[in-house]
């Protein structure tokens, strides 16, 4: 790759994971979906325990991570994407993130405050380039839980 197409394939994956982090925060699921290629790999086994092995495939994506924060105000940032272009047609990334989730009154917990990273590979695609792998670690988790009665 020349150097303007190397430039190129990393804003694209720019933009993309900008729509990734919209579309979540939007509850817009079917944008969301569309930032994964069909055969997508989702670990968050660090931040869900019940979860150790990766998740598969983007409908299984939407439905997990729509079940999980369906309900919630969420508030999701990206940071200093480190992007390597691996060639045309693949690509890695590690982005720093924050994200900020607030539910609705009566669950288990009120709010929750997290810092990490999110390492990535990418394809491109007939349709341009979308997230092929995803792995979330945290660096710390503040949770805000309601008082116990009693």
């Amino acid at each position: 790759m020349d150097p303007i197409e190397r430039l190129e394939a990393i804003e694209e994956i720019r933009q993309l994971k900008a729509r990734y982090f919209r579309c979540l925060d939007a509850k817009d699921w079917e944008g969301f979906g569309d930032v994964f290629t069909d055969d997508a790999q989702l670990d968050v086994s660090e931040d869900a325990a019940d979860l150790a092995d990766a998740i598969v495939g983007r409908e299984a994506i939407i439905e997990l991570v729509a079940r999980a924060v369906g309900e919630a105000v969420t508030i999701h940032h990206g940071h200093m994407p480190e992007i390597t272009v691996e060639s045309s047609d693949a690509a890695s990334g590690i982005w720093a993130m924050e994200d900020h989730l607030f539910w609705p009154e009566g669950g288990p917990v009120r709010s929750m405050h997290g810092y990490g990273h999110y390492r990535e590979r990418y394809r491109r695609t007939d349709a341009g380039w979308r997230i092929e792998r995803m792995v979330l670690t945290r660096l710390r988790v503040d949770l805000d839980r309601p008082p116990r009665d009693g």
